[in-house]
């Protein structure tokens, strides 16, 4: 047989069928390619990020973890409604500012307003602006009283309002003395302003009553004094080095220790020493028969710190102190939340003010200050 003679240059290349597929004995044909791969192997499903426990301690509580009933509504006192959660953030000087209040879980279930009352505000502008959160819980088992916190917080707004200016000099002079003296003055003027109201309302004092807590804040990064004052039960605590420490004014204590351990940083050496007493504006009774207000029923507390780069400070009402104090899980769990660098966001930080704990189901009201 002559094989065909190659193609010359230019002519076009003949095509040829391509050779049957080998069939094996029997008659089967090849395998199709898809089925002859090896099949790959089952991937493991992706990690699910679990969210933390809401909760802590041995079991979960009994209410539910979120609102069920509203407070019964006045169609002529719509203004008298408080909402379930309140939330605000600031950042100012050195210093970074989250702050919340929260309705209990005993309330939520019961459908009654929450009894605590929340107030940020900023006075002046600059460096020489000032920051106020001022916290206050009403009388347990009263009709009105988260009325009676919203006031209060009100009255002590307006008054270190108007004093703003004053008051930013002597933090900046550390007048410790200055300071003590004329916002002790303002806490008795603002309660009893409070026992003013229950008498007009035919209300015994107890009835219209609520504990006062507040943080004063200057917007000057130079100036890192915190000052606390207020009556009342509560919290004030120090997140340092990943610890906690209680700086809770004792008031039958005598100060003793450091000024940032103890009741307060000593005054600065000024030209004008520690001034006695400090003029807030606020008028003194036209006539010696005309009677003063009464003091509080709480002792005033004071403290006056100084905040060091990393600290956080933390001022709360009882329905906060009491599970930080009494469970050792959420001390542990927000100091290690909170010792991350910078400070959470709003939201981060809801999560964490509202982590619950089996026994404690009370109005929770935060305010937690991060040191840049």
């Amino acid at each position: 047989m002559t094989a065909p003679a190659p193609p010359r240059a230019g002519e076009p290349q003949p095509s040829y069928p391509a050779p049957p597929a080998y069939a094996p004995p029997g008659g089967a044909g090849p395998e199709p390619a898809s089925a002859a791969a090896p099949a790959a192997p089952p991937q493991p499903p992706a990690p699910v990020a679990v969210p933390p426990r809401a909760y802590v301690g041995s079991g979960p509580p009994t209410y539910d973890a979120e609102p069920t009933a509203l407070p019964g509504a006045d169609p002529d006192a719509l203004d008298d409604l408080v909402p379930d959660t309140v939330l605000d953030g600031a950042r100012y000087g050195a210093c970074t500012v989250r702050a919340v209040s929260v309705r209990g879980d005993s309330a939520r279930y019961r459908g009654e307003p929450r009894r605590d009352a929340l107030l940020t505000a900023r006075f002046g502008s600059g460096e020489h602006a000032l920051v106020l959160v001022a916290m206050a819980t009403g009388a347990r088992a009263t009709p009105g009283a988260h009325r009676a916190a919203a006031e209060v917080c009100r009255w002590i707004g307006r008054a270190v309002g108007r004093s703003h200016a004053r008051l930013v000099e002597d933090l900046r002079a550390a007048r410790r003395g200055d300071l003590k003296s004329g916002l002790h003055r303002l806490t008795d003027r603002s309660l009893g302003k409070l026992r003013a109201t229950a008498a007009e309302q035919g209300l015994t004092p107890q009835e219209y009553s609520a504990t006062l807590r507040c943080l004063l804040l200057p917007a000057d990064p130079a100036c890192r004094t915190r000052v606390f004052f207020g009556a009342g039960d509560g919290g004030l605590f120090r997140l340092r080095g990943g610890e906690w420490q209680d700086l809770e004014p004792r008031v039958t204590e005598v100060p003793k220790g450091e000024a940032v351990v103890g009741f307060g940083s000593p005054p600065a050496e000024t030209p004008e020493g520690d001034r006695l007493t400090m003029d807030l504006g606020i008028p003194t009774p036209p006539s010696p028969y005309e009677p003063a207000p009464e003091p509080p029923r709480e002792p005033f507390r004071f403290r006056a710190s100084l905040g060091r780069p990393g600290d956080v400070l933390l001022m709360c009402t009882e329905g906060l102190a009491e599970p930080l104090r009494g469970e050792p899980e959420l001390a542990a769990r927000l100091a290690d939340r909170w010792s991350a660098p910078g400070p959470p966001g709003l939201a981060a930080f809801l999560a964490d003010a509202q982590v619950r704990v089996k026994g404690y189901a009370d109005d929770r009201t935060a305010a937690a200050v991060w040191e840049a």
